[in-house]
């Protein structure tokens, strides 16, 4: 989700409410199944949670631990002959605005997970040439990760309906188009063929109109030596400030995706998802 007006915000800090209902609904019903979700932000750098619940109807949460990024997970294991599985997840979160500054982070995956290409993040040529771009920039990294954000919005403009949840940025780099998924990646991809470690954030951002959202958000961060991680959000243009909640973290929407699932005997399935985010 793309916000218009991000940057008309002055305060430092500010606290959101969220409530986020994801619905699916399987026909014929589904015989099993199990969905994971990573729908629980933590209090880190940034971001206090106040209180924080989820909720399900149509199954059972079967384990919650945390994973190799450190993100809250839950394994959900539907219920036998299933019509709809519903997951909602509200709460308040306490934030503040440290210019997409994050720091160092606690975690159990390794510094060098995050040079490394995944699937949906194997550089081609499309991102050596973005890359390479900026490369001459690089004795200031803050400023450089700023001038990669920029040089991809340019490159590959925001827009729907190009790309899914499974393009590769190399495929979205030869659209000219993504959604804040698509811009995450190719972040990451261009950071790593620099040599900068780089990770993917989903989350929930605050529109600044206030109007209700569809999906929540993904961003990028950057490790820079001595400063920790720089999180920059190329859809808006803006490092992530006191409208941002970080939700979870990985090495591309793979491990961070908010909610991800089979099921056994249905041959559809729809979803339908509410978002609202409020002060």
């Amino acid at each position: 989700m793309r916000s218009k007006t991000n940057s008309d915000f002055r305060s430092e800090s500010m606290k959101l409410t969220v409530k986020h209902r994801t619905v699916y609904r399987y026909s014929p019903p589904s015989r099993s199944g199990l969905t994971k979700i990573r729908k629980t932000p933590k209090s880190e750098p940034g971001q206090e949670v106040i209180r924080w619940n989820t909720t399900v109807s149509g199954g059972t949460v079967q384990a919650r631990y945390r994973d190799q990024y450190r993100n809250i997970t839950e394994l959900i294991v539907h219920d036998p002959d299933l019509e709809e599985l519903e997951i909602v997840s509200e709460g308040e979160v306490m934030t503040r605005n440290t210019c997409g500054m994050v720091g160092e982070t606690d975690g159990f995956a390794p510094m060098w997970l995050f040079l490394k290409p995944t699937k949906l993040t194997s550089p081609g040529a499309g991102v050596a040439e973005i890359a390479d771009s900026v490369r001459g920039s690089l004795s200031d990294p803050v400023a450089a990760m700023h001038e990669l954000s920029a040089t991809i919005s340019k490159r590959v403009r925001y827009g729907k309906g190009r790309t899914d949840a499974r393009a590769t940025v190399e495929f979205a780099i030869a659209a000219g188009q993504g959604v804040c998924q698509d811009h995450a990646h190719i972040f990451i991809a261009a950071a790593r063929c620099l040599g900068m470690p780089a990770r993917y954030v989903s989350g929930y951002m605050r529109m600044a109109d206030g109007s209700q959202l569809e999906a929540s958000h993904a961003w990028a961060e950057a490790y820079l030596d001595g400063l920790g991680w720089l999180g920059l959000d190329v859809s808006n243009g803006v490092s992530p400030d006191e409208n941002y909640i970080r939700m979870a973290v990985g090495r591309d929407y793979d491990d961070a995706a908010p909610v991800k699932g089979f099921s056994q005997g249905a041959e559809s399935e729809e979803m339908v998802v509410s978002l609202s985010i409020d002060v």
